[in-house]
């Protein structure tokens, strides 16, 4: 049993049944609420990262609706999705997620797509695009981190104490926590994008946030990035409290393609939140070079 302050769960009550587990098709589009927007003729996959949805990228849309067919959807955890779907044995790894992603892109008869993923997206995109690279155009990676932990000559930020501390103020009290989270996350002074992004992480369950929040934190990309051969562009925030710089200059030296890195002269792991128009201008430099 987990207890969140007022939120009480017991994980052993929440595996979906086997006949979720094998949905396919539209069965998986319906559940993760995936849209096609726009009437471009080329595809472009936006995928969002932890505690958000979809609606992340309302503001970066319009941009790209013209000259584009846009894919969205929601991630398992994402608190748009019916909690009921979300498999805690089968979501224990990023594994999980890739398989959606790629289930989602051969169900819409995607064979060649533009990626652009947020944060625990961008390593989803990596991922996929290890394992079928012939889908992929390029990647853009947005706030994008092989490890949040750091190691003997990395420094992905956090140290492991710091992490178990911010996962027992989860634990302890989800609001208070998302409260306190969510301005340092949006970093500028934004508050409508502080409100948006508090939204949406007070929808997703808070034994959910907890558990993919450990999966992210426990994952390790940085051996497996030389095998991706996709381009990638990495966009970088100039101060992101999640994703030091250096690492966007760790993925630009180790990712195996050609890769080039977008700086942002804006504060905070959202852009797409806080500065959406200029998140639009860098994402265009990204898909025209």
């Amino acid at each position: 049993m987990l207890n969140f302050g007022r939120y009480k769960y017991s994980i052993t009550t929440l595996a979906i049944s086997p006949s979720h587990k094998n949905r396919m098709g539209p069965s998986l589009l319906d559940a993760l609420n995936v849209r096609v927007v726009g009437s471009g003729k080329k595809f472009m996959v936006l995928a969002h990262g932890l505690g958000t949805d979809q609606s992340v990228w309302s503001r970066i849309l319009p941009y790209f609706r013209t000259h584009y067919r846009v894919i969205l959807y929601d991630l398992a955890f994402a608190g748009s999705v019916n909690p009921d779907y979300f498999d805690f044995n089968r979501y224990n790894s990023l594994d999980a997620y890739v398989d959606d992603l790629l289930q989602i892109l051969d169900s819409l008869g995607v064979d060649r797509c533009f990626y652009v993923g947020h944060s625990l997206s961008s390593m989803i995109g990596i991922l996929a695009a290890i394992r079928r690279p012939e889908l992929f155009s390029k990647l853009i990676l947005i706030g994008a981190s092989p490890r949040f932990l750091n190691d003997k000559d990395y420094h992905g930020g956090f140290e492991a104490g710091e992490v178990e501390k911010v996962f027992l103020a989860m634990e302890s009290n989800y609001e208070a926590w998302v409260n306190g989270f969510a301005p340092l996350a949006v970093g500028a002074d934004v508050p409508a994008a502080v409100r948006e992004f508090s939204r949406t992480l007070f929808n997703m369950r808070p034994d959910i946030s907890l558990f993919v929040s450990r999966t992210v934190f426990n994952s390790d990309l940085r051996g497996i990035l030389g095998l991706v051969r996709v381009p990638c562009c990495i966009i970088q925030t100039a101060k992101d409290v999640s994703v030091p710089t250096s690492v966007a200059t760790y993925l630009k030296e180790h990712l195996g393609g050609r890769n080039t890195v977008e700086m942002m002269n804006v504060e905070g792991h959202l852009p797409h939140l806080s500065a959406p128009a200029l998140l639009a201008h860098h994402l265009n430099r990204a898909l025209s070079r």
